[in-house]
């Protein structure tokens, strides 16, 4: 079965792909689980929009009626921003979600695998998934991590979600030959707050030596906020989440609501923010890995 069978571009993708000119995927639980509607459509709008500024095309991707969209139509945003009936799509629901002819929202991994059958080099995101805290007692450790060692798509991120232990995600990732490149920083970043503790494996100036850097890679064949605030909150939302009996996987939906409960509003804006930043970054790469790759 050919899977691009399933895969439905919006005109605006497809003409640039055809076309040669550089395409920066966007995953689509933004829509459907981390912001409330309609900030989140209105973001994920913003941020195709600085996309476009910078001379790429943004692709959001999500599964609607089992079908792979690669590019979002303003309704399918909509669909997808309010529905409280869109599943979280990891790589291991895809099959079933389109078997089923169901609505799906991609998360990074989903989005990578589908970013590259849809030959898309770029993908920006807010944060990645990483290992738990407390993953020697949940063992919960995100399919982000397995994905980034397997699968050929630039990611361009501000490090991982504050729920996740950053030392231990670093180290999987080390072992799984995962370049950590710090653009024009050399501290890993923690999501809101941009001071983490840990280093990042290397640092680069500009975009050209990250395309550059990324070429080598692929060519090579290797697969691969206030800080204080955030602990405080997340200690506290332990505390709680243990009086409730909250067990295995369910501690990182259940203290990423605690800290947004903290945090209040402002935790939309830092979204937003770092969604922006993020996607002046990926869009300038991407153009740079256009001209490297395909010209």
């Amino acid at each position: 079965m050919r899977i691009d069978r399933y895969l439905e571009y919006a005109k605006e993708v497809k003409d640039a792909l055809l076309d040669g000119r550089p395409v920066v995927a966007l995953e689509s639980t933004i829509l459907s689980h981390n912001l409330p509607y309609p900030r989140n459509v209105e973001i994920v709008k913003e941020v195709g929009a600085i996309i476009r500024s910078a001379g790429a095309v943004p692709a959001t991707i999500a599964i609607i009626n089992g079908r792979i969209k690669v590019g979002l139509s303003q309704d399918e945003m909509d669909l997808i921003g309010r529905s409280d009936e869109i599943k979280k799509a990891s790589r291991r629901d895809i099959p079933m979600i389109l078997v089923r002819e169901e609505h799906g929202a991609t998360t990074v991994a989903a989005t990578m695998v589908l970013a590259d059958m849809a030959k898309i080099k770029v993908f920006v995101t807010g944060a990645i998934g990483g290992v738990h805290r407390w993953a020697e007692s949940t063992f919960d450790v995100s399919a982000d991590l397995e994905e980034l060692s397997r699968t050929n798509v630039a990611v361009v991120c501000s490090g991982v979600k504050p729920t996740q232990d950053i030392g231990r995600t670093l180290e999987v990732l080390e072992s799984k030959g995962v370049p950590v490149i710090g653009y024009r920083t050399t501290e890993f970043p923690a999501f809101y707050s941009e001071n983490s503790g840990y280093g990042v494996n290397a640092t680069v100036e500009d975009e050209k030596e990250l395309a550059r850097a990324i070429k080598f890679k692929w060519a090579l064949g290797l697969k691969g906020g206030d800080q204080q605030l955030i602990d405080e909150a997340l200690r506290e939302g332990v505390v709680e989440g243990k009086k409730e009996n909250i067990l295995g996987k369910a501690w990182t939906p259940y203290l990423h609501n605690h800290l947004k409960r903290k945090v209040g509003d402002a935790w939309i804006d830092s979204n937003a923010a770092l969604l922006y930043s993020n996607a002046k970054v990926g869009a300038a790469l991407a153009k740079e890995l256009n001209d490297i790759l395909y010209k």
